[in-house]
């Protein structure tokens, strides 16, 4: 997104107006008990395009969030399209995307929140444990997560790069899981890093195909 007038143009949520039953408290955790407190609009010259400056109330614990949200110009046919920035956001993840597995989204999810709780090696084994199911969602073959890599690498579903980075995950997940006497434990760098890597691979391997999916249904429908 180079500019803030393409917000909600290309990728975002259904509907041409923004949901308030995806906003999630920063302070509290609730989701979608807001009101709004206040609401403003600024319009892009010579265009249709408006960017909309909302600030909510949180119902439960009187906390604010100031919304950035803008419907696409050119709404397609599947009623409308739009997308926003809050701001502040929630530091523990309470949700996957709705397109993943749910299997999938429930390790993701307690990865991050171990992580956030600082238990590196608890975070460690649910890193692994994501990556495997996603590997096995994908059809990956093999006795053994090594092999899972290397199946869905010789089909071309994992580039080198990507496949390198596995087994690193792996390892790491292994050492966790499969403690020794000279064990030293995951740290915060290597949590850090691994959580990187298994959001970039979701992106890869689920994001992606579901947006240019969603883009191709716009197209269509127009």
């Amino acid at each position: 997104m180079k500019s803030w007038w393409d917000l909600g143009e290309w990728s975002g949520n259904r509907g041409n107006e923004f949901d308030v039953s995806n906003l999630t408290c920063a302070f509290c955790g609730e989701r979608g008990n807001f009101g709004l407190e206040h609401h403003a609009v600024k319009r892009k010259a010579n265009g249709r395009k408006t960017l909309n400056f909302d600030t909510y109330r949180c119902g439960n614990c009187a906390g604010y969030a100031l919304v950035l949200w803008s419907a696409a110009q050119f709404a397609g046919g599947l009623g409308g399209l739009h997308d926003f920035r809050a701001l502040p956001w929630p530091l523990r993840l309470n949700d996957a995307p709705e397109h993943w597995p749910e299997p999938l989204g429930r390790y993701w999810l307690q990865a991050h929140r171990t992580a956030t709780d600082e238990n590196w090696d608890a975070a460690s084994v649910m890193i692994r444990s994501a990556l495997q199911y996603a590997l096995r969602d994908h059809k990956a073959q093999g006795a053994s997560l090594k092999q899972e890599i290397d199946s869905l690498a010789g089909r071309g579903v994992l580039p080198p790069h990507m496949q390198a980075w596995a087994h690193e995950l792996r390892e790491l997940g292994n050492d966790a899981a499969h403690p020794a006497g000279d064990t030293q434990g995951s740290t915060a760098q290597d949590v850090s890093d691994a959580l990187q890597f298994l959001d970039f691979l979701l992106q890869y391997l689920y994001n992606l195909p579901f947006e240019i999916d969603e883009y191709r249904k716009r197209r269509t429908a127009v």
